[in-house]
């Protein structure tokens, strides 16, 4: 048997070492990968009525995506980076009421915005790749 606590601790270090170790498009691929994360989870704890750990997975998704809109530059992203906000707010009462509903078909409906996000956000060679 494993000990938990051994487990974790060596997850956190893994986490932090590829994050020290990325650019910033890497980050926000880890960022997006962790909030299909958070969803997928919340989505088991809908169908499975455990309430209380669909909000701690829904809240981390929302966090996540609000990081995800703290780090966008409205003034050079210019309208994309204003469509992003848009759709991060949007997501971000989706998620919420969600939540107030355990639905998880909301859920499924940011899942797939996410998704496209991320799709396009691979599609894009980072700076270290291109150089």
């Amino acid at each position: 048997m494993y000990n938990h606590s051994a487990l974790s601790q060596y997850q956190k270090v893994g986490l932090e070492s590829k994050i020290a170790a990325s650019n910033p498009h890497g980050l926000v691929a880890m960022l997006l990968d962790g909030a299909l994360e958070k969803l997928a989870r919340a989505s088991g704890f809908i169908e499975r009525g455990d309430v209380s750990a669909q909000g701690a997975a829904i809240s981390g998704a929302i966090n996540i995506i609000d990081n995800l809109r703290a780090s966008l530059d409205i003034d050079k992203g210019g309208e994309i980076a204003q469509g992003l906000n848009s759709l991060y707010d949007y997501m971000e009462r989706r998620l919420l009421e969600a939540n107030m509903k355990s639905d998880s078909a909301i859920v499924a409906e940011v899942v797939s915005l996410i998704s496209q996000i991320k799709s396009a956000w691979d599609a894009i060679p980072s700076a270290a790749e291109s150089a």
